[in-house]
């Protein structure tokens, strides 16, 4: 991995508010991968991003149907992969055209299946922090490509927002590159 940044959030809205944040600067082709124990907040991170990108409905968990499909500014296509068992049963689904494809791809427990992402994706891992609805997130690029990451842009707009002491958002506490 290369660009990393960490911080907390201490509210699910807060969480959904950096999803907010990647959604609005997503570009055509974009692969976020979520990942983090059940519970840890990947939806609600999932409905920021699709709010960010403008799409109208409320997101729901793709859990039982694998895969959804959601209009916005760009296409939004999200996916959760906590019920399978083999990696190779992600790309039977067609996940090769969500991935390649112009929309953005959002792909919850992507940890089940993290050898078929092409390399460049933006990972990011959501764990519990230390009050009951604090949220610890690192959102850290693969580094599979010699070319500046598409996502360094993302990385230092959460960085202006979270570790801005200017920032109304005082909730949301930014604890630096690692």
């Amino acid at each position: 991995m290369t660009d990393a940044f960490r911080f907390e959030t201490t509210s699910a809205s807060d969480t959904q508010k950096v999803g907010e944040i990647i959604g609005a600067s997503a570009q055509p082709g974009d692969i976020y991968l979520l990942t983090g124990p059940l519970g840890a907040g990947k939806t609600c991170l999932s409905q920021g991003i699709a709010r960010g990108l403008g799409v109208p409905e409320n997101l729901r968990s793709p859990t039982f149907v694998l895969m959804t499909k959601h209009q916005g500014r760009l296409v939004l296509h999200h996916l959760d992969l906590y019920r399978i068992n083999d990696p190779w049963e992600a790309w039977d689904l067609g996940l090769d055209e969500q991935l390649l494809g112009e929309g953005v791809c959002v792909v919850e427990w992507a940890d089940k299946a993290e050898e078929i992402f092409p390399p460049g994706s933006c990972w990011i891992e959501l764990d519990y922090g230390p009050g009951d609805d604090c949220r610890i997130l690192e959102i850290a690029v693969d580094s599979g490509s010699t070319a500046p990451s598409r996502y360094e842009r993302l990385i230092k707009e959460l960085e202006l927002a979270f570790d801005s002491e200017n920032d109304a958002k005082d909730s949301v506490k930014g604890m630096g590159d690692e």
